[in-house]
């Protein structure tokens, strides 16, 4: 028996290798076209990377034969241990001896050597190899450094399809993989995925109606123009700079204990409502405290960077929190502006891009000089913001702050950035411990990005701010472009939006981004100037349907030959049932809430001190608040979202993952509040005239947004009756059924029908189109 397993799974085994090398040869990367120009950037380095760096890269620890491939400087020396040979001789492949091994079917000569398990390079790789050195076997400066300029408009086969110049760079790549884009999305999927896009929120039957209603040739452009004035918008815009940001209501570590920086939140819903402009936001949250004419308002965008976790434990070492706190807004601002992983530089330099300790720790330096320490003492009372904060009065909210939501008259604090009278000395950290000081530096932003210019700029955050929204710094513009190209199409330009490295992906539309970038700041920075750009697009209208030719090419819609399909985000989750059920309360703002929630969940993981140790649920409306208004404590966070793969906010996050788990469904299925929307809906549904039919399409538009086809009404129609009759019968116990939630019943004599339809709207609930943009 054993004997026939090992020969079924070696047969197995043969057959996969075969299939694979079958998909290999006929795969479209192998029929790809070698360039006119080949480059180092995006066709040379890509390769080196896979294949040779590992031995002959930048770690000098894993070097082999003295050999490094990724520097042009030392990748032409003279080769140690090959007397008179090269790796590279320009344009003479033949006398490369980088060329030489990757050709040669000689075990003990070839590289990638076969003890290394990196595979050869296939046939394309070689000519491409051998077509760069013969060009001259150019090195370049890594893409993301160099800044980006506007390519012209590339010609396109179809004049037709583009809108807008967005069109013309998708449309020339997808002509290049043989692609062609697909239809226009249909009006009603249309609507949805524009409404969900810029608000978070399903449209209502009357925005549906009205834009069925209207066919003029510009009927989209105005709805989303109307669409962009809600107030919703901020809150949609505002949640990914919440991950950004690391925003939490509680301090994290220990006991937990409760902080008050949601007024930061609402300045944050507000900046993106007035459409600051985003060299404005950046320069505010990095310095709005040290602006000439300074007001509470641009002090309060100092928040972003006091997110971060704090600690209240009695026993620790000040200086080494203090440390702490300085990294973590070190990795935000680089991570999350910048898109570089300098935080691999805090012990050592960083082994793949041109970042040094020293480089790290004079980035680091800038955020040093804040009066802020490591532990405030006197641990029987948490303090709600830590200092430096900003203190809001009565009169501060009621003037310049008024789009504050607040519900007291008390003072509000914020933790917020401050600057000392004198400079603290930084020293780069030996081994990045907080109490090994080694060589004194002093504040200077990344050099491999771009020089920092002292007659300009001065050393400390303000000329860090003014550094950063350089036209010509290259990262800037393209990263915030990438994070909101990210937020429409479910993945960047650019996919590793947190890394534009050497080890990051490369732009699948290096052009695009570019003349994205450009195109931005030309224009002021304007945010909402660049999301109506996107939206407007006929890459953005696309219908999400998918060919087998299309998934054969681009699986993952790389090309955009189709529009997006994917979950919307977990906060989201929470919206669209409570807006689509009516007990959405549109309130912008205010202290976060305590919605349903397991209980003892809280209880299980607390310390049993502080003002968080048990969980009290919020009543009334604060129970149908939106998902980013959701109380966030950073031991235990919001456990329906965490399993809709929210952030759990306790570092810098610039992309979620995306999932499809058990969990999932279980939790639409079972969920109080899904169970209390069915509820409500039905109520209301049953409040109205009409027969069951009516109510079920009714149900269906206001949750899935189109009109329920044929055969689908039929099936929910049919499992409406089915439960009635259940229900009438006492086989089902509709009291029981009905008995969910905490908003009030309405009377209802024929409650047989009432929740058989609840049953039915818990159902389109849990249709995957529900909650998923298409």
């Amino acid at each position: 028996m054993k004997i026939r397993l090992i020969l079924f799974l070696t047969f197995i085994g043969a057959l996969a290798l075969a299939v694979g090398s079958c998909f290999q040869k006929n795969s479209p990367a192998n029929q790809e076209s070698i360039p006119d120009v080949v480059s180092y950037n995006f066709h040379i380095r890509p390769m080196l990377s896979d294949k040779c760096f590992a031995c002959h890269g930048p770690d000098a620890k894993k070097r082999e034969a003295g050999l490094r491939l990724d520097l042009a400087e030392a990748a032409f020396l003279p080769l140690r241990e090959t007397k008179g040979a090269y790796a590279f001789v320009e344009g003479k492949p033949e006398q490369s001896e980088v060329y030489r091994r990757i050709t040669s079917d000689d075990p003990a000569y070839q590289m990638p050597t076969p003890e290394s398990h990196l595979g050869l390079l296939s046939e394309h790789e070689v000519k491409l190899m051998k077509k760069w050195i013969e060009q001259g076997a150019k090195y370049e400066k890594h893409w993301a450094f160099v800044p980006p300029k506007k390519a012209p408009l590339p010609e396109v086969d179809n004049e037709e399809w583009p809108r807008n110049e967005i069109d013309r760079f998708v449309l020339a790549k997808m002509e290049e993989k043989g692609l062609a884009p697909n239809e226009t999305a249909d009006e009603e999927y249309l609507l949805k995925r524009v409404s969900l896009d810029l608000t978070g929120l399903v449209p209502s039957l009357q925005l549906q109606d009205k834009f069925m209603a209207d066919n003029s040739e510009n009927a989209y452009s105005k709805i989303v123009d109307e669409v962009l004035k809600q107030p919703a918008y901020g809150e949609k815009m505002a949640l990914h700079w919440l991950d950004v940001s690391r925003y939490a209501d509680s301090y994290g570590y220990q006991d937990d204990n409760i902080r008050t920086q949601w007024p930061w939140r609402d300045w944050l819903i507000h900046a993106f409502n007035k459409n600051l402009s985003y060299d404005k936001f950046v320069t505010w949250t990095l310095a709005g405290d040290m602006l000439p004419n300074t007001d509470k308002e641009k002090i309060l965008a100092t928040g972003f960077y006091r997110n971060h976790k704090y600690t209240e434990e009695g026993g620790v070492i000040p200086e080494e929190y203090r440390i702490e706190y300085i990294l973590d807004k070190t990795k935000t601002y680089t991570k999350g502006i910048l898109a570089m992983t300098a935080e691999c530089a805090q012990c050592h330099d960083h082994k793949y891009d041109p970042i040094s300790q020293k480089d790290y720790y004079s980035m680091f330096a800038f955020f040093n000089n804040t009066p802020e320490v490591g532990y405030e003492g006197d641990v029987s009372q948490s303090r709600p913001a830590k200092k430096p904060i900003v203190t809001i009065s009565n009169s501060d909210a009621s003037d310049l702050l008024s789009f504050l939501n607040r519900q007291d008259t008390s003072a509000l604090t914020v933790s917020v950035l401050g600057e000392r009278d004198t400079l603290r000395p930084t020293y780069i950290l030996n081994r990045g411990v907080y109490d090994a000081p080694t060589t004194q530096v002093y504040a200077q932003p990344l050099p491999a990005v771009m020089k920092f210019d002292t007659t300009k700029y001065p050393r400390n955050r303000l000329g860090l701010a003014k550094w950063t929204v350089d036209k010509n710094n290259p990262l800037t513009a393209r990263v915030f472009v990438n994070h909101t190209w990210q937020q429409f199409f479910g993945r960047g330009l650019v996919r590793t939006t947190g890394d534009f490295g050497m080890q990051g992906d490369l732009p699948t539309h290096p052009e695009l981004l570019d003349w994205l970038a450009v195109d931005f700041m030309e224009h002021g920075w304007d945010i909402k100037r660049l999301v109506k750009q996107i939206v407007t697009s006929a890459t953005y209208r696309q219908s999400a349907k998918v060919d087998p030719k299309k998934m054969a090419i681009d699986p993952d819609n790389i090309y955009l030959s189709r529009g997006a399909r994917y979950r919307i985000p977990a906060e989201f989750v929470r919206d669209v049932v409570l807006s689509s059920s009516g007990l959405l309360v549109e309130k912008i703002g205010g202290p976060s809430v305590k919605p349903y929630q397991p209980a003892g969940l809280w209880e299980s993981a607390s310390s049993g001190r502080g003002e968080l140790k048990e969980y009290f649920q919020d009543k009334g409306d604060a129970l149908y608040r939106r998902g980013m208004y959701t109380f966030i404590k950073l031991t235990v966070p919001p456990p329906s979202m965490g399993i809709f793969d929210a952030s759990n906010r306790d570092q810098c996050e610039v992309v979620r993952s995306k999932t499809n788990t058990p969990l999932q469904a279980l939790v639409m299925m079972n969920d109080p509040t899904v169970l209390e929307a069915s509820r409500v809906l039905s109520q209301k549904l049953m409040q109205e005239k009409g027969d069951p039919e009516t109510k079920i399409s009714e149900a269906f538009r206001r949750i899935v947004c189109r009109k329920p086809t044929e055969k689908e009404l039929a099936i929910l129609k049919d499992y409406y009756n089915e439960q009635a009759s259940l229900f009438r019968q006492k086989k089902l116990n509709a009291a029981k059924t009905l008995d969910v939630g905490e908003y009030p019943a309405a009377k209802i004599a024929d409650r047989a029908s009432w929740a058989a339809l609840m049953q039915v709207v818990s159902t389109i609930y849990n249709m995957e189109e529900a909650i998923t943009k298409t």
